[in-house]
């Protein structure tokens, strides 16, 4: 096992790379195993797996992050945890127990401690625990099989040049979700369903696209695999409410900042496409960036600015540093935010 790796954390990007071990647990005959750490990342599954062919799958993305200390810390993980229990459930998946995801991520973290990147650094552990239906299957239906897993990879700061505003577009042709679908759980699914748009908006020079809500396309939903949320006017922090979207842990800890830090009004609620003024600030939230802000969105061939194309507005700089700080131990947290790897 590596006791030091010779990485350049500088120049980590968002990016897959093998570490030392991983986690993994079979669900077979109406139970989990134990689970075992193991080398090999690679899976060895029927062909016939419900994965593969019916999308019986889900799964979270969460970080561990090093602080001032040199001591490593999860944040909210007890949250992913709930989060994939109501995926599993939507899938017909067993769902994992809480303490089994917590304690997993734990011995992810501690046996590739060495990859977990310096304080200061601005990079951190990523970790993907996910769930996928697995064994011998052919017709539509659950597996007979699942298999749980947890890997990790040290991935750098999202922002390379800072925080820094980008521009997004409306999506006019795609969903990510159906109406009362599976927008409100992670499972892939979402996601292949987005990769088309984002191509799109991509190619017309924009970060990514922003999804109205599929029933009657007029309200703001998701941004690219991010939540929204806007700084009104008279300062209030908005963000959308609806049954197709991706309950965000980041963009629940910011409404708790918003709060409890900035002392914000916060309203959760419909956020009509047609009002893009009543905001002076949004932005996209997410695990991988923490924070996107957007500097401008276009609608209907007009580029809507908000607070700057070229400058972070500073009620969103205040979210960002203060959710920052609180991940890596420079900000208290609130109580069973923080959880550290022993």
């Amino acid at each position: 096992m590596s006791t030091n790796v010779n990485i350049d954390w500088s120049k980590l990007g968002f990016a897959y790379s093998k570490t030392d071990l991983r986690y993994i647990s079979i669900w077979k005959n109406g139970k989990w195993d134990d689970g075992e750490l193991v080398e090999d990342n690679k899976l060895n599954i029927s062909e016939a797996s419900t994965a593969l062919h019916y999308g019986q799958q889900c799964f979270e993305g969460l970080k561990a992050y090093r602080t001032k200390d040199g001591s490593i810390q999860l944040f909210r993980p007890y949250e992913n945890a709930k989060r994939l229990m109501r995926s599993c459930s939507r899938v017909l998946i067993p769902e994992i127990p809480i303490d089994k995801f917590v304690d997993a991520c734990l011995q992810v973290v501690k046996a590739n401690e060495a990859f977990v990147p310096p304080y200061g650094t601005g990079a951190t552990l990523y970790l993907r625990p996910y769930v996928i239906g697995i064994g011998d299957n052919l017709g539509v239906s659950t597996a007979p099989e699942f298999l749980f897993g947890v890997f990790c990879c040290p991935v750098g700061a999202y922002f390379k040049s800072g925080l820094a505003p980008v521009n997004f577009m409306i999506s006019d042709e795609y969903d990510r979700a159906a109406p009362y679908g599976t927008g409100d759980v992670k499972v892939g699914g979402n996601y292949a369903a987005s990769l088309l748009a984002h191509e799109h908006a991509v190619e017309k020079g924009f970060a990514d696209c922003i999804y109205l809500d599929p029933a009657t396309h007029t309200k703001i939903e998701e941004v690219g695999a991010a939540n929204f949320f806007g700084i009104t006017n008279d300062n209030v922090f908005v963000t959308p409410k609806s049954p197709s979207i991706l309950p965000s842990i980041t963009k629940y800890s910011l409404i708790h900042i918003a709060k409890e830090y900035l002392k914000l009004e916060v309203q959760e609620r419909d956020v009509p496409i047609n009002k893009l003024s009543d905001f002076k600030e949004t932005g996209a939230c997410g695990t991988a960036a923490v924070i996107s802000p957007i500097g401008g969105i276009e609608y209907k061939g007009k580029l809507h600015v908000f607070h700057s194309e070229t400058e972070v507005g500073p009620i969103t700089k205040k979210l960002y540093d203060t959710l920052y700080g609180i991940q890596f131990g420079d900000v208290a947290a609130p109580a069973g935010w923080i959880v550290k790897v022993k």
